[in-house]
């Protein structure tokens, strides 16, 4: 199995460091965002990484180089020209033939430290040979919406009501979203930004006409319009995650690192 860590991101929360640095190398404890998701993966034994860049590329191009891709093999999905975001990232590199045909791929973000057991994730993915997306119960704005066999049904912001796609929801909870959280006995869990995703799934890519887009709008077309092409949550163990999105989390998200290390 292949992963590819998104990092074209722009990194515009994490400024000024981005200013100067492509949010993927921002360092936290001696190590990169990037090396820290590099290494997670080489351990549970993925070794074959795709990387896409956007911004600074040639800075993420140079520290893959100059660091032997800290162990692993590492290809790179250059994005310089147009950030496609993370559903047209994934388009991309199928196109480019960076992944193999009729193999999944993991995709993960650069930014975000996590206690998850990788190889627990790719063994449930054996076991089921369903997408996987790694969801938990923490507190958000915006929530993924599974039914009771885990399968992914569609999406909510809580904060403004809305809710995708509207065939979710009667005509009576259309004018009363409220209704529909008391009614619709589905679970919304926090989207974690790592997935496993399927060659079917991956298929369905393709077929999207656009070349920017993400892949949670991915997701709920496939909800949507192909009822084969099922996403399941899976819900870590002792789930622990931090979302390096803003300066000031910087000193916190080191310390999480470091517990992280100590925990190995």
């Amino acid at each position: 199995m292949k992963a590819l860590i998104f990092a074209a991101g722009l990194g515009t929360r994490l400024k000024p460091l981005t200013d100067r640095m492509p949010k993927a190398l921002v360092p936290l404890g001696g190590k990169s965002l990037l090396q820290w998701q590099v290494e997670k993966l080489r351990d549970a034994g993925i070794e074959d990484i795709i990387v896409n860049v956007h911004h600074f590329p040639d800075m993420i191009i140079d520290a893959i180089r100059e660091n032997k891709g800290w162990g692993a093999h590492i290809e790179v999905s250059d994005e310089r020209e147009c950030l496609l975001e993370t559903g047209g990232g994934l388009k991309k590199i199928i196109k480019e033939k960076l992944i193999i045909k009729n193999e999944p791929v993991l995709a993960c973000n650069a930014d975000i430290l996590s206690n998850i057991d990788i190889r627990a994730l790719v063994e449930r993915y054996e076991q089921t040979g369903v997408s996987q997306l790694v969801v938990s119960e923490r507190e958000t704005q915006r929530y993924l919406l599974f039914d009771a066999n885990n399968i992914l049904r569609g999406w909510t912001n809580v904060a403004t009501g809305e809710v995708r796609p509207e065939s979710l929801l009667s005509s009576s909870e259309q004018s009363e979203r409220s209704l529909f959280f008391e009614r619709s006995g589905l679970r919304l869990l926090a989207f974690s930004g790592m997935q496993i995703l399927s060659p079917e799934v991956l298929r369905r890519l393709e077929d999207v006409q656009e070349d920017k887009f993400s892949l949670i709008d991915f997701y709920l077309h496939l909800c949507t319009n192909y009822q084969l092409s099922t996403l399941q949550a899976y819900v870590p163990k002792d789930y622990r995650m931090m979302d390096v999105g803003k300066i000031d989390q910087i000193e916190a998200a080191e310390a999480f690192a470091e517990s992280m290390m100590q925990k190995k």
